[in-house]
C-alpha cells in the first residue's frame, strides 16, 4: 500500500505519512499560497506543485527529495501578445499535472484555464502549447462551467500506448488524440446537457464532464462523472451511456475508478448547480462493484447531519491496491479509508479549503 499522499489546499501543501500505524501531517510547504494541482511522478519521484497566485499568476514548482526542497519552474504560458490587445489569453490556473508515459522520460502533460494543454519534455522545465486543439474552431463553442473560461482538467494517457490521450473538458466535451496531441476528435456520443436548448441537448462540444477517471488495468473503461449525471465507456471514451437511478443523487464532481477491477467506481454524489451541498447534507460516498448496476452509499465514518462538504473534482483519489482512498472537502475536512470505501476515518476537520488530494 501506498503510505504517503498530498493535499493541496487554499493555504499551502500538506504531506501526509503513515507511521506507526497512524497518518501525521508534516510542515506544509507554501504556506498560505493557494495549491491547485499535484503531482507525485511514479517514474522518478518527482513532486510538482501547481500555484495560483491570482494577480501574480500561476507557478510551478519541482521537488526531487520529496518537499524538502523545491525548485520554481517555468509555467505553461502563452507566448507574448501585444500589451494592447486586451483579448489575449493567458493562463489562469494549472488545473492538473500528469506523467507521460513510462517509457517518456522527463514528459509531462498539463491541463489549464482557459481550455489548453501542453506537453513539458524536460521534466517541467519548459512548456509547449499543443496548438493543434487550442486552434481548433470548436473552441470557440466553449464556456467555463463553475470558472468564467473553459479548463482541461483531465487528461488520461493510454497505459498501453502513449501517444493515445483522452482530455475531459468543462466545458467542452471530451477529446481523443491518437498521436500525442497532433490530431484531434471530439468524442463521447450518449453524453447528453440539460443546461442547454433541448435541440443541443447531444452537442458534443458543448458537454461537461466534470471529471473522467480511467481503470489503468482496462483503460477502454472510463468512467465520467458528468453535469447531468454518471456515465461509463468500454471504449476509450468514445462512445458513452448513462447509468440512471443512483441515489441519493447523480450530480457530482468527483469519482475514482478502482485500478485492477473496472467494475469498482466511486462518487460522491450532491445536489447540483446553486446549491452543490451534500444531499439532505449527509455526505456519502457512492460505490459500485457490478460496473454500476447497483450502488452502495458508503457513510460509516462521515459525519452525520447536518454536513455541508462539497468534494471537488480531484478531492478524492485512490492508491494503486484499490484498498485506500482519501478524500478532503472544501470545508477543510480530510478522510482516509483503508478497506475500499467501508470505513472512513477523518484526519483533519481543520484543513484549508481542499483542491486536490494525491496519493504517492
Amino acid at each position: 500500500m501506498t503510505d504517503t499522499f498530498y493535499v493541496a489546499s487554499r493555504k499551502g501543501l500538506f504531506t501526509y505519512r503513515r507511521s506507526h500505524g497512524d497518518w501525521m501531517a508534516g510542515a506544509p510547504a507554501f504556506l498560505g499560497e493557494p495549491v491547485s494541482a499535484v503531482l507525485k511522478d511514479p517514474r522518478d519521484d518527482a513532486l510538482y506543485a501547481a500555484l495560483n497566485l491570482g494577480h501574480f499568476g500561476p507557478k510551478l514548482h519541482r521537488s526531487d527529495d520529496d518537499g524538502n526542497s523545491w525548485t520554481e519552474l517555468a509555467a505553461p504560458a502563452f507566448a507574448a501578445a501585444d500589451p494592447e490587445d486586451k483579448d489575449a489569453p493567458s493562463v489562469e490556473q494549472i488545473w492538473t499535472i500528469v506523467p507521460g508515459g513510462d517509457e517518456e522520460e522527463g514528459v509531462l502533460w498539463a491541463g489549464t484555464i482557459p481550455g489548453a494543454l501542453w506537453r513539458s519534455e524536460d521534466r517541467g522545465a519548459s512548456w509547449r502549447l499543443i496548438e493543434s486543439l487550442w486552434n481548433r474552431e470548436e473552441r470557440e463553442g466553449w464556456f467555463g462551467g463553475g470558472y468564467d473560461h473553459p479548463g482541461v482538467h483531465s487528461v488520461l494517457v493510454d497505459p498501453r500506448d502513449s501517444a493515445k490521450l483522452t482530455l475531459g473538458v468543462s466545458c467542452g466535451g471530451v477529446w481523443k488524440s491518437d498521436d500525442h496531441g497532433e490530431t484531434w476528435r471530439l468524442t463521447g456520443k450518449g453524453l447528453r446537457s440539460d443546461y442547454t436548448p433541448p435541440e443541443q441537448a447531444e452537442d458534443l462540444n458543448t458537454q461537461d464532464p466534470h471529471r473522467l477517471a480511467m481503470c489503468p488495468s482496462a483503460p477502454d473503461t472510463i468512467w465520467c462523472q458528468h453535469h447531468n449525471g454518471v456515465f461509463l465507456s468500454r471504449d476509450g471514451g468514445e462512445t458513452f451511456h448513462e447509468i440512471r437511478d443512483i441515489k441519493p443523487a447523480v450530480f457530482g464532481f468527483a469519482v475514482a475508478v478502482h485500478p485492477s477491477n473496472p467494475y469498482t467506481a466511486y462518487l460522491v454524489p450532491g445536489v447540483k448547480d446553486e446549491c452543490r451541498v451534500p444531499v439532505d447534507a449527509r455526505l456519502v460516498v457512492n460505490r459500485t462493484e457490478n460496473g454500476g448496476k447497483s450502488w452502495s452509499a458508503q457513510g460509516n465514518g462521515l459525519p452525520k447531519s447536518p454536513s455541508y462538504d462539497l468534494i471537488f473534482r480531484h478531492g478524492l483519489d485512490i492508491d494503486k491496491t484499490g484498498d485506500r482512498l482519501v478524500m478532503g472537502s472544501t470545508t477543510g475536512n480530510l478522510w482516509i479509508t483503508e478497506n475500499g470505501g467501508d470505513d472512513w476515518r477523518q484526519l483533519s476537520a481543520h484543513l484549508p479549503p481542499v483542491a486536490a488530494v494525491a496519493f504517492a
